[in-house]
């Protein structure tokens, strides 16, 4: 098995991790329900998608303590 010649430097090993991060997911709002979403996905909300019900969603039940 190949084994690195060298040490990569603290510098060097700093500049490649540095590029490892997150990234805000895009939210846009649904122009039914006015919820965010995700682009390109089912509203979780009111179940449309391009103008036209995709899913049906069970509205949620009241919790009994």
């Amino acid at each position: 098995m190949a084994n690195p010649k060298r040490k990569w430097s603290k510098a060097r090993t700093g500049r490649a991790r540095s590029n490892w991060k997150l990234s805000v997911p895009r939210l846009i709002e649904c122009p039914r329900c006015h919820t965010l979403k995700m682009p390109h996905k089912v509203c979780k909300t009111c179940g449309y998608y391009d103008g036209r019900q995709v899913i049906t969603v069970a509205k949620d039940k009241e919790k009994v303590s």
